[in-house]
Formats: structure tokens, sequence, C-alpha cells
């Protein structure tokens, strides 16, 4: 709220960093884009203190809030004060005296340190849906001490901020269909629960699992793209059909299951379990369901004729490896599935047959 005097006065929670008082509050998400300042014109970095703004992240965002407005959540916003401020405490008791009032001038300046993406959101959510703006988000506020100290802020607050794992993310996202379509197949299914990685989206040497759930979530995308089937369970149990079907034609993976082989082994000595491959078989079991959707599964028994061992850079090397290391590029799932797709007699696509005619060339070129 503002009084006569003209300061911007938060109930606030006092507290001490490396000696330095700094204050945590709530505001009113209608008072952030007013508040609170990002600096967006062009500077040269070592002249800001923030990143730049990416305004093609803002969309997303502000649909995640607009989308999801009776459960959304977001954290707190950090910012600077540019300004003189004046803490007034409701008493001088231990506990009393860390609660209180912050008074800031409204000529001081809030400067973002942390937030800047979420605060544009935010702006940008508000013009959609305006009632959101009685609703608030956490501010912790320090007092401006110079650019020097607010970059080193900012590269303090992210140096230890990790990125969740792909796998995790999907996971925990119950908001996504198509993860809650992941999770269905690997519960489900007899082939996946013993065998998936489900917290990591890249496997130890050593790990026991075989498999990636974001590896499983972006082979069943590309299996089911184009499908009639609309309910989750259809298609949890036709993606647990196909991938069963396929588990078959690999009985190294049986192996694993039976703890008769480490996954460990697989992975080094073969790549049909890599997610580059698991992508390939995603997209050749949307091609079989299209072009041979009653026999599909003999189809599939020709896997069997493929020599999926790493040692076979004839086959392998320039598709689905890169100086005998497994590649996840687009171009190397396009060039494994048209490995495939060519042992399985199914048809190349337009975009599929390019990609061959330009690795074959390549190739022939090499060798001349």
């Amino acid at each position: 709220m503002m009084e006569a005097n003209f300061e911007y006065v938060f109930p606030t929670i006092r507290g001490v960093q490396a000696g330095a008082e700094h204050y945590v509050s709530m505001c009113p998400l209608r008072l952030i884009p007013r508040m609170f300042l990002f600096n967006e014109i062009e500077m040269v970095p070592e002249l800001r203190a923030q990143r730049q703004l990416n305004r093609a992240r803002l969309p997303e965002i502000a649909r995640y809030i607009t989308d999801n407005a009776a459960d959304y959540v977001f954290s707190a916003i950090t910012a600077s004060v540019d300004g003189s401020v004046r803490f007034q405490a409701i008493g001088s008791g231990e506990k009393e005296s860390r609660m209180g009032t912050l008074h800031i001038p409204m000529d001081a300046r809030l400067i973002i340190n942390d937030g800047q993406h979420r605060r544009a959101a935010i702006d940008m959510a508000l013009q959609e849906r305006p009632e959101l703006g009685d609703e608030s988000i956490a501010v912790v506020l320090f007092v401006d001490k110079g650019l020097k100290r607010s970059q080193q802020m900012f590269a303090d607050l992210n140096k230890y901020a990790i990125r969740p794992s792909r796998s995790l993310g999907i996971l925990y996202d119950h908001r996504d269909d198509r993860a809650e379509l992941a999770r269905l197949i690997v519960t489900r299914s007899p082939l996946f629960g013993a065998v998936v990685e489900m917290e990591k989206s890249n496997l130890a040497k050593r790990s026991r699992r075989l498999i990636t759930l974001s590896a499983i979530y972006t082979a069943k995308s590309a299996l089911l793209s184009g499908t009639e089937l609309k309910a989750g369970d259809d298609r949890a149990d036709r993606a647990i059909e196909y991938w069963t079907a396929v588990a078959e034609q690999f009985k190294e993976w049986a192996l694993v299951q039976q703890n008769d082989l480490k996954a460990s082994e697989v992975r080094q000595d073969y790549i049909h379990s890599h997610g580059v491959v698991l992508h390939a078989l995603g997209r050749v079991g949307c091609s079989l369901f299209k072009h041979a959707p009653k026999d599909w599964r003999k189809r599939l028994r020709c896997l069997k004729s493929i020599d999926w061992r790493r040692a076979n850079k004839k086959l392998w090397e320039g598709r689905a490896m890169v100086g005998g290391t497994v590649s996840k590029r687009q171009l190397h799932v396009t060039l494994t599935t048209n490995a495939i797709k060519a042992a399985l007699a199914l048809p190349l696509t337009e975009e599929e047959q390019a990609t061959e005619a330009e690795f074959t060339g390549n190739a022939n070129a090499k060798k001349a």
C-alpha cells in the first residue's frame, strides 16, 4: 500500500545473511510489473546485472499461470532496492524485532536479480486474467550495493541451480497427459518395470537399469504420432503391446530382466537399448501401424536379422554412432530409422529418403 508520504509499505520479515540485512515479503501480482524493473535496453553483458530477457519463453510461462490458475506455483523473486529503506519492527522482543513493515520510497528503484522471466510472464498473464492481480508472490529484497554486487548476486543465485533431469520432470509432471501416458506404459508393462531408470536421463556406466523414462517418453510419442486412439488407457495398451513385441526380438533384454546378464554389458556391447534406437523404433512402429496394420508383429521378427552390436561399424557408424559413440541427434534418429525400415521392408518418407540419399552420397564420396 502507499502512504501519504509517498512510500510503499510492505509487511516484512527481517533476516541477516553475510552480516547484512535482507527482507522477505509478499507482493500482489498486479504490482510486480509496475514496481520491479528489468533493464530491457540492449547493453553489453558487463554493464548488466542479469541475463537478457528471452521473450520466446514468456508465452509458455504465462500460459502455465493462466491454464493452471487454481494450482500454479512460483518461487520467490529476488530484487535489490536502490534507495533508502526503513524497517519498522512491531516490537522489541527477539521475535517481534524480526517482523514489521518495510518502508520503501516511491522514487527508489527495485531491480530484479533473479526472476525477470517470471515478472514479464506475470505481466503477460494479467492482461488475459486480470483477476489474478490480487494473488501474491514472495519477494526477497536486498539493499542495493552497486552493479558489482548485483552481478555477484546473480552469479551466486544461479551458480548451484541445477535443472532436474528430464526423466524426473516426466515422473513428477501430473499436468502433461503425455508424461502420464509414459508412466502408465512403465507401470503396466511387464517388460519395463524392472529395467527403467525413472529419475536420471543419462545412465551411469555401471547402472543396473537398461532404459530411461525420458527415452520411453520420446519413443512413445513417436510411436503414437498421428494415431486415432484418444483415450489414455487405449494408447497405453497399444504402446505396451508394441514394445512387448519389440522386446521379444531382443534376447539380451530378457536376460537382463532375469538377472542373467548385466544391463551395463548390454549397453556397452549393443545399441538396441539406447535412446536413438528406441526413438527410431517408435517411428518404425508408427509406420508399421499405418502400412502393415494386420501383420506388424510378423514384420517385427525381422529385427532379429539386424546385427545390433556396436562392433558392427559398417552399419551403425554414421547412422547411430559417431566415432564409436552413440548419438541422439535427430539426423542419427532418422538414419537409424531408415536402416530398421529397410530390414522390415517399410517405405521411407520423403524426408527420410532425402536424408538417406545425402548420407549415402557422402559415404560413397568418402570411399572414392
